[in-house]
């Protein structure tokens, strides 16, 4: 029996960004649609079948261990985007400023939705949901550059609002103004803490 469940929530691409250098930094590129492959993006310096473990996995691996890559994308939502940057009490912040690969709309708690969920595009590419970007400090040094002073207060207004990391279920094209549907597994809560 079928256990991901389709809903009615319909999102919409606005903006899809590359970072073909990481020597670069942390700032990502908009591009009109990109290939999507089994590794991520294609040109895109977090796309790989595997990656080293970093911050995100220091309480499973050490440090440098060869995982897998679930981290290919980086998604962020216009209205997350629009929360935060109120919190920081700036105008504006801009996705490539957070590395983001895909800025979209129309899904309600973007941040929150429930890792496993997919997300399908209208341009074929089918992408799994990971887990919560937690906020860092990396963003605060660029936004800084746009906004002298108000970096330092990323991290702390940008919790359970950074968007999310996804990893490539289906190839095909991601595109700005495709259409996304959301697909989410049966949400149950896990007590961990037991005895």
């Amino acid at each position: 029996m079928p256990i991901l469940r389709p809903t009615k929530i319909e999102g919409k691409v606005h903006t899809v960004l590359v970072n073909g250098d990481p020597a670069s930094g942390l700032v990502t590129d908009r591009v009109n649609s990109v290939k999507v492959n089994y590794a991520g993006f294609e040109g895109d310096s977090h796309s790989g079948l595997t990656m080293a473990s970093c911050v995100r996995v220091l309480r499973q691996y050490k440090a440098g261990t060869e995982i897998r890559n679930v981290r290919q994308i980086s998604i962020v939502s216009v209205e997350d985007m629009d929360v935060i940057a109120e919190k920081m009490g700036v105008e504006k912040l801009e996705p490539q400023w957070l590395g983001a690969n895909i800025l979209l709309s129309g899904i309600p708690d973007f941040t929150l939705v429930p890792p496993s969920s997919r997300l399908i595009f209208s341009g074929g590419a089918s992408l799994v949901v990971d887990m919560e970007n937690e906020p860092c400090k990396y963003p605060g040094d660029v936004i800084d550059q746009h906004h002298p002073g108000f970096g330092k207060l990323f991290a702390k207004n940008a919790l359970n609002l950074r968007g999310i990391t996804a990893w490539v279920e289906r190839e095909g094209m991601i595109s700005e103004g495709d259409t996304i549907s959301l697909h989410v597994p049966p949400q149950r809560i896990y007590d961990f803490r037991r005895d």
